[in-house]
């Protein structure tokens, strides 16, 4: 069986006591290193192992996990929302300013 289609569980439903100051208002796993949170961390070290499937058992404030990964691909991009249909549209920036 290949590496890609194992699939790795993660368990991410603790309420992350020891780190009380950043956890009031996220959960553990959501928690800010270097720009990303520590769950995109842990994934990234296995999918460059090759692994690229993930199961990601949810506790403790999961909702905002779930919505993180709902919104990755939104992340650092213009998007419009109509309102009257839920419909997303992604706009592309034709020039690059300040790079």
């Amino acid at each position: 069986m290949k590496k890609s289609n194992i699939p790795v569980v993660i368990l991410a439903g603790g309420l992350g006591t020891r780190l009380r100051e950043e956890t009031e208002y996220r959960p553990k796993p959501m928690v800010p290193v270097g720009g990303k949170p520590i769950l995109w961390h842990i994934m990234k070290i296995y999918s460059h192992y090759g692994f690229c499937r993930f199961i990601i058992c949810l506790g403790y404030k999961g909702e905002m996990i779930k919505n993180y990964f709902l919104t990755y691909h939104l992340d650092g991009v213009d998007f419009s929302v109509n309102t009257k249909t839920g419909a997303i549209t992604e706009h592309q920036l034709t020039t690059k300013i300040g790079i």
